[in-house]
């Protein structure tokens, strides 16, 4: 029988922040300032032409099979220890197993259509900056744009539907902790009474 602790807590937090740091390190979704000014400079000057999404989107791919990977792999840890306590606890990782196989599918379509999303909103910041650009050369009370702006606009909603996701992936692991952490608080209270 496995005994649920601290090492399996640990191994949760540390992915989490692990998945994280990937996150809001990940050079491709870095705002100009946290890039520095040289890039930024040189960004900038072409920032409508030359910034493709497919990198976004390649990059986004990646870091989602990431998530998929490790949090699949906690939750069927998870799970096998669940299923090794108690009778009440094994029908409730089966609930899970059960749960997972039909929810999977319909949870990866799902967030499946989120980088095509993304792209549509990446082509909308784009295009509405170009056109605040432009009204701003005809107009002179037009406020001064910063040319690539919406790139950093971009970037940092890019994070945060990626933290927002492994939010929603990190539900089930959660859940699954809490079953492990009521049964062995429940067994300590056993052998205290």
């Amino acid at each position: 029988m496995s005994t649920f602790g601290s090492v399996e807590e640990n191994e949760c937090v540390r992915v989490r922040t692990s998945l994280v740091s990937t996150i809001t390190g990940d050079r491709t979704f870095a705002t100009s300032r946290e890039r520095g000014a040289e890039h930024a400079s040189a960004e900038e000057g072409g920032a409508n032409e030359a910034v493709d999404y497919s990198a976004f989107r390649q990059r986004y791919l990646a870091i989602q099979r990431s998530m998929q990977a490790a949090t699949g792999s906690l939750r069927g840890r998870l799970r096998d220890m669940l299923a090794q306590t108690t009778a009440d606890m094994a029908r409730l990782a089966a609930v899970d197993a059960v749960m997972e196989r039909a929810l999977s599918p319909r949870e990866q379509t799902l967030l499946g259509h989120v980088p095509a999303l993304l792209g549509e909103h990446f082509e909308r910041l784009r295009q509405t900056e170009q056109k605040a650009l432009a009204d701003a050369q005809v107009s002179e009370d037009a406020p001064a744009i910063a040319p690539g702006a919406w790139l950093d606009v971009f970037r940092k909603d890019v994070q945060s539907v990626l933290l927002a996701e492994l939010d929603v992936r990190f539900h089930p692991v959660e859940g699954l902790l809490a079953a492990l952490r009521t049964n062995s608080l429940e067994r300590h209270v056993q052998k205290s009474a």
